[in-house]
């Protein structure tokens, strides 16, 4: 099955950080576009962070998480992270990764529809 697993998510206080982890099961990550979203209760999907599948593609964040969250990739282990950090109670969501095909934008926003391998996603809350 070609599907993502998403881990690291938990309760943490407001100013905290957490590193979010994606293991990729079933196909290989080197040729992908790798996109970090979130859906908290009651809203739509965001997409927060896109990292390149080429090292001179352009990484992407949302105007929201700009400055404290950080996307990388482990193409040897297959592997994505999400390190967040300044962490805010807005940021309190499940946290999805996803592949796409179509390379991360130079602004606005991520498409869900160009993504694909969603997995469960993991659980960030952040509250005091």
């Amino acid at each position: 099955q070609l599907q993502f697993v998403e881990s690291g998510g938990g309760l943490v206080q407001p100013g905290g950080s957490l590193r979010l982890s994606c293991a990729a099961s079933g196909f290989t990550l080197d040729f992908y576009e790798i996109g970090w979203f979130r859906q908290a209760p009651g809203k739509e999907h965001e997409g927060v962070a896109c990292i390149p599948a080429s090292s001179d593609g352009i990484t992407y964040y949302a105007d929201s998480v700009k400055g404290r969250f950080s996307i990388s990739r482990d193409n040897v282990n297959n592997m994505v992270y999400l390190q967040m950090n300044s962490l805010k109670p807005e940021d309190t969501a499940v946290y999805y990764c996803a592949a796409s095909v179509h390379y991360c934008p130079a602004y606005g926003s991520l498409i869900l529809d160009d993504y694909e391998y969603w997995g469960q996603g993991t659980q960030v809350t952040v509250s005091s």
